[in-house]
């Protein structure tokens, strides 16, 4: 086989369909591997361009695929779909990763190392576990306020106030309940002692990331956008400009134009949600600070947008502008540096 053999694979738990093509358009052969033959299938193949889908367990193959001295390539799922024809099968879907990998505007999803890929899953359970606890809050919420007993807003007011109505013999919660309130109380302080792990674990290995450091110079940029920038997105430079990655993290624009109307409404909302959220979240601390201190150029800025277009609009804005200056102090490796407004 030559150089240019290229290798689609359709994953599963335990059956790997896998579709061989030496030439553009057609398929030399197609075969179905089991789990444990798979990479063996794989070895006994001369370096190849694999192409499989971004799906649950792909980056794992990926790493495995490149250590046998093939290029693994990681389509979106989405890409592919159109590719296919008729029904959706095993053998159709590797027929179509072979057809969208032809398409050059497609851009492949960017593979994790180890250390990316641990980072990422230490904040899907952070992010898992801050919801388990806000449904626990509003439980609890509701439940009290069944009796006559108002907790006020903030989660830290929730355990305190429950407790206290719990151990008060005279409040209005019946026996039976207390101590179903009480495991629901103790689970959310457990749930908490979970995400302060997670965070302890974070900050550990920030400390061996130097891109992290850089970001955290920028304002409303801390542990968390910056793990999750570095653990998300991987390579910078795969980015030629600072919109680009905006445009990437779905804070940009959203269009629709044609002929000589140019239409822009609200952002495209593209991309990682949770990079997007925290990113805004960073811009409201940034804009609720400003006013509390003299303003540099950036928060100068950010207030004037407030000013102008309202607070929930001047975070989108300034999470925006946010992302295009993490763009350029991880490419350019230099920290952020303020101007006097």
């Amino acid at each position: 086989m030559a150089n240019h053999t290229l290798v689609a694979v359709d994953l599963a738990k335990a059956v790997f369909e896998v579709a061989v093509s030496l030439h553009p358009g057609q398929v030399a052969r197609q075969k179905r591997y089991s789990r444990e033959d798979f990479p063996l299938a794989l070895a006994q193949l001369p370096p190849a361009t694999v192409v499989m889908e971004a799906c649950g367990s792909a980056q794992f193959w990926a790493r495995r695929i490149q250590a046998l001295g093939h290029k693994a390539v990681l389509l979106p799922p989405h890409a592919v779909r159109p590719y296919v024809r008729r029904n959706k099968t095993d053998r159709n879907d590797t027929k179509g990763m072979l057809e969208a990998f032809r398409n050059e505007e497609i851009r492949p999803v960017p593979l994790k190392s180890v250390a990316q890929q641990t980072l990422a899953s230490l904040h899907r359970l952070r992010s898992g576990w801050l919801a388990e606890r806000t449904a626990r809050i509003n439980t609890l919420r509701g439940l009290l306020r069944e009796f006559g007993i108002i907790i006020p807003l903030g989660a830290h007011h929730a355990v305190p106030v429950a407790w206290a109505q719990i151990e008060d013999a005279e409040s209005e919660i019946p026996d039976p309940l207390r101590p179903a309130l009480a495991e629901i109380c103790s689970e959310i302080r457990d749930l908490e002692r979970r995400v302060k792990m997670i965070e302890h674990q974070l900050a550990a290995l920030a400390t061996q990331t130097p891109a992290v450091a850089q970001l955290m110079t920028i304002p409303g940029i801390g542990l968390l956008i910056a793990t999750a920038l570095v653990a998300f997105v991987g390579d910078i430079h795969r980015f030629p400009s600072a919109r680009h990655f905006a445009s990437y993290l779905g804070l940009t624009p959203s269009e629709r134009s044609s002929g000589m109307k140019r239409r822009l409404g609200a952002i495209s909302k593209r991309g990682d949600v949770y990079l997007r959220m925290l990113l805004i979240h960073g811009a409201r601390s940034v804009l609720n600070a400003a006013k509390r201190k003299t303003p540099d150029r950036l928060r100068a800025w950010a207030l004037g947008r407030e000013i102008a277009r309202g607070h929930n609009r001047a975070a989108t804005a300034l999470a925006n502008k946010l992302a295009r200056i993490a763009w350029a102090v991880w490419k350019h490796d230099q920290p952020f540096r303020s101007i006097p407004a």
